[in-house]
């Protein structure tokens, strides 16, 4: 992403390679799909860190360079030679990044960490659990990319701040407070008071029937917001009764009564095909869409 900004990016891999050069297909080997559209638009550099002739290296690329990245644990670019406070002597005003695991003013700070791990840790897994009483991981690396964003915007901060003052810092961003502050931004819930008002959770999101609706034919995702988009939903669906009750008045009821809402919502999407509820929804300005196939979404219209 940096790259795409305008930044010239200089990507350091180990002889052996970058792990995500095996993964998935390749036209040539070690260079798979992931690495392929992950890295491209880097300038590559081989370097043997754990080999003295790599210091110089690196401390000669440092003092020319604005940003530092890695992903590595800071105890082990610490044993390397290149921790912060070290490179922080070859060039004052460098911005150094850190991504890892774990914070490290907590009892964790060494351990390793990965996608799953972090997804696990950082509830992802039990949300799962409790909407599908199925124990997996979500099918993208949703921690991965989060935290490479987070690494994009707070390195831009700091790079202003140094615009601002000359001096440069250590930014640091930490897998698990970084997912744990993602997720918990709507699933606190009582807990972000004081005493609580009651356990954590957002129950829109936790809701049973909060899935892509099942049709006489297929699936479809469908989300009435407003007053009207409700009432209109339920009239399109031909339950005049239900456009009028008095579970959808308003937001603040219509947040107490979710889980039955949306059960409702699926009992009527059952009673026709896909493209009829795609056509009537969308001349109601009711928000809607369809369940992309894997294969299909590179051909979407849109895109």
């Amino acid at each position: 992403i940096l790259g795409d900004l305008g930044a010239e990016v200089i990507k350091i891999e180990a002889p052996e390679g970058d792990i995500m050069r095996y993964a998935g297909p390749a036209r040539h080997r070690e260079m798979g799909h992931v690495f392929l559209n992950l890295n491209r638009n880097k300038r590559s550099l081989v370097l043997d860190l754990k080999r003295p002739e790599a210091v110089p290296v690196v401390l000669a690329l440092t003092a020319c360079s604005d940003v530092f990245m890695h992903n590595m644990r800071p105890q082990a670019m610490a044993r390397l030679g290149f921790g912060y406070e070290r490179l922080k002597e070859v060039n004052r005003q460098l911005v150094y990044c850190s991504a890892h695991g774990y914070g490290q003013d907590g009892p964790y700070a060494d351990r390793p960490a990965f996608d799953d791990i972090i997804q696990g840790a950082s509830v992802f897994v039990a949300l799962e659990m409790a909407t599908t009483g199925a124990a997996r991981f979500v099918p993208t690396l949703v921690g991965d990319k989060t935290v490479g964003l987070t690494m994009v915007y707070a390195v831009m901060a700091a790079l202003l701040e140094r615009a601002r003052t000359g001096e440069g810092q250590l930014v640091e961003v930490p897998m698990l407070e970084t997912m744990t502050a993602f997720v918990m931004a709507e699933h606190l819930g009582g807990l972000t008071f004081e005493p609580p008002l009651g356990p954590p959770g957002y129950a829109r999101m936790l809701a049973p029937d909060r899935r892509p609706h099942q049709t006489a034919d297929g699936h479809i995702c469908i989300l009435p917001y407003t007053d009207r988009q409700w009432k209109d939903f339920f009239r399109i669906a031909g339950r005049p009764d239900l456009a009028v009750d008095p579970r959808i008045a308003d937001a603040g009821t219509r947040a107490r009564h979710f889980a039955e809402l949306y059960a409702l919502v699926a009992l009527c999407v059952r009673e026709a095909p896909t493209a009829h509820w795609l056509a009537a929804l969308k001349a109601a300005d009711i928000p809607c869409g369809p369940v992309n196939p894997l294969a299909d979404l590179p051909q979407d219209e849109h895109l």
